[in-house]
């Protein structure tokens, strides 16, 4: 029989600087955010205010308005998803193939593999930025989404292997072998049993792979030049400007549309997201 112990009042006590500093936290984090979205529902006026309110006095949808018709917002929007999305599937089929081969066989080099796959998990991709664009401009390859989706693609593939390759290896061998006496072949088998069993850890990885393809803006800068048409919508941001100057009413209306996407994918994948890193990091 099991009985619900309520913490005792010196218990509460030691607690309470911790439960402070964590909540001092939190508002630190979302402050930013949260002043982002009520600017853009203020009036221009307000924005431009020199007493600051924290809760606006009226509200408008003016800015939103405003940034969904400026130019190249649709265009740049389906730029960016198309290149998060092509990367992220990419780097989940590569790194599902990946990770199995390390998780269930036995081969010469399995060990050194996974040692290049953390070295490259750890690099800063920054440091890569020059040779990638040298490459780039020798082989044609500048100005084209194509381009960052093999870079995001990159840079989300070390990460993903890792996860999975542990979250493979927590799933018992036994299954799939069971599944093969049966009649199936390994693919069928892995396809048929194991496969469904990986939800937590794809959820995970993709929602990493997302987030970090979305926001990315320094190679998107570098690689896309010449050719406006081909930018994301992180580089459109950086230089959204009217003929006045900077709209901050339009610009916090348009940081807060960019911002919709990844927080509904975290939110929709956010129960697998604690148990697929948790099962990636300590299995296997």
């Amino acid at each position: 029989m099991t009985t619900n112990r309520r913490p005792t009042p010196r218990r509460a006590l030691r607690r309470l600087p911790l439960n402070a500093a964590a909540g001092l936290t939190v508002v630190i984090c979302l402050f930013p955010v949260y002043w982002m979205v009520t600017t853009a529902f203020k009036p221009s006026r307000d924005i431009q205010s020199y007493e600051p309110r924290l809760v606006p006095r009226a509200w408008t949808f003016d800015h939103f308005r405003a940034a969904v018709q400026a130019d190249g917002f649709t265009l740049f929007w389906r730029n960016s998803i198309l290149v998060t999305l092509s990367a992220v599937l990419l780097a989940l089929l590569v790194a599902l193939g990946a990770a199995y081969a390390v998780a269930r066989l036995r081969w010469r080099g399995r060990r050194q593999f996974m040692l290049a796959v953390f070295i490259a998990q750890m690099a800063p991709w920054e440091s890569l930025i020059i040779p990638i664009y040298i490459i780039a401009r020798d082989t044609d390859m500048l100005d084209r989404l194509p381009t960052l989706t093999l870079v995001y693609f990159m840079i989300t593939l070390p990460f993903t292997v890792v996860v999975l390759r542990g979250f493979i290896a927590g799933i018992p061998p036994e299954l799939e072998e069971a599944a093969q006496v049966d009649g199936c072949t390994r693919v069928g088998a892995f396809r048929r049993v194991a496969f469904p069993l990986l939800a937590p850890g794809l959820m995970a990885t993709s929602l990493f792979g997302f987030i970090t393809a979305w926001n990315e803006f320094t190679y998107a800068n570098f690689l896309i030049i010449k050719q406006q048409d081909s930018r994301t919508l992180p580089v459109w941001l950086s230089s959204f400007q009217t003929t006045f100057g900077t709209d901050w009413g339009a610009t916090m209306a348009a940081s807060t549309l960019f911002a919709l996407p990844a927080l509904i994918v975290f939110l929709a994948l956010q129960r697998h997201v604690t148990s697929g890193l948790t099962a990636g990091g300590v299995k296997g």
